[in-house]
């Protein structure tokens, strides 16, 4: 299979000088390494042309964020298997091994991530995607070794090979025949839970999402948007409300968006409790958004056959914030 690393770029020559030597070290054998530009403003491109001769380059028109940026890039790579990836990770030797030989293996398997680790602290599972995603009745996603900001030691837990319910964008391997098959990322999220509705979509038409913790990879989080960056929590909630409009199967669709609605609001007040009303205005930014692309997000809706299970009889915010469950064996 011909396999294609994907970083996405904006204005990361800094990211780039530290993390592509490791991607080329550890992927050339196996696979073509691309950096896809989404307009950088900075030297990055050039940076790369003069260092490493042996990187394709792709350069898109505009930045359209993670969603457009990757769907316009992908457009002018031709391989069986691609490899999204940040630009703030650090692969290790073999990382593409175990996942290439998963996809030799079984033809349903569409969308893979393999171990996600900390890069500022290498002991603990990483917040974008740990030991693989899922997402509860109330469209909260969460990880098998991260529930909210809690995170787990990797202890070897997670070495598994194993259904998900969704792969993270931070390193994120997809059949480019499914990917396209699916019209690829919805641009209309910019960035942030594109990879979680994309998941949902391939699982709806009968595909598979799997971990494979026998590839690690180390991310540092947060180079292009940072916790603290009210833009960040605007997309978050947002992008939530989309995919539950778009994806959950009638009979629950009213229950679960009325109470994510006020769920939302709780967060709301819990900002100003924090003193930050800055978040607390992203959050009705995000509302007001929804609001007024839901029209748009029902017309998705429609051309959607709803197959796949999601976590129905699981609230992760009962289970966390109510019985203050920390780990994600410890779920019911």
């Amino acid at each position: 299979m011909k396999t294609a690393v994907v970083i996405l770029n904006w204005n990361g020559k800094q990211l780039l000088e530290q993390f592509l030597p490791s991607i080329i070290a550890f992927s050339s054998e196996e696979s073509e390494v691309y950096v896809a530009d989404n307009a950088s403003t900075d030297d990055s491109i050039q940076y790369v042309k003069e260092n490493f001769p042996s990187v394709h380059i792709v350069v898109n028109k505009q930045n359209g964020g993670y969603a457009k940026g990757y769907n316009d890039a992908l457009q002018h790579i031709n391989a069986d298997i691609y490899c999204l990836i940040n630009s703030d990770i650090e692969v290790t030797k073999n990382w593409l091994t175990p996942v290439l030989q998963l996809f030799k293996q079984e033809e349903n398997t569409a969308i893979i991530q393999p171990k996600l680790l900390d890069y500022k602290d290498k002991s603990k599972f990483e917040y974008a995607g740990a030991g693989g995603g899922y997402v509860d009745f109330f469209g909260y996603p969460y990880c098998r070794g991260r529930i909210f900001n809690d995170l787990e030691k990797d202890e070897n837990q997670f070495n598994d090979t194993t259904d998900i319910f969704w792969a993270s964008g931070a390193c994120f391997f997809v059949r480019s025949a499914v990917f396209h098959q699916l019209n690829g990322f919805d641009e209309d999220y910019f960035a942030h839970q594109e990879e979680i509705d994309l998941c949902w979509r391939a699982q709806n038409e009968g595909f598979s999402v799997k971990f494979v913790g026998a590839s690690t990879v180390y991310h540092v989080g947060g180079a292009t948007l940072q916790e603290s960056n009210p833009t960040k929590t605007y997309l978050n909630f947002r992008n939530s409300l989309f995919t539950i409009l778009k994806n959950v199967p009638s009979k629950y669709l009213f229950t679960v968006i009325l109470a994510r609605l006020v769920l939302d609001g709780v967060a709301g007040l819990k900002f100003i409790v924090e003193l930050r009303p800055i978040h607390t205005w992203s959050v009705l930014k995000a509302h007001l958004s929804f609001y007024k692309n839901c029209t748009r997000f029902i017309k998705k809706r429609r051309q959607i056959q709803r197959k796949s299970n999601y976590s129905i009889h699981t609230s992760v915010v009962w289970q966390h914030f109510i019985l203050q469950v920390r780990k994600f064996s410890n779920l019911k």
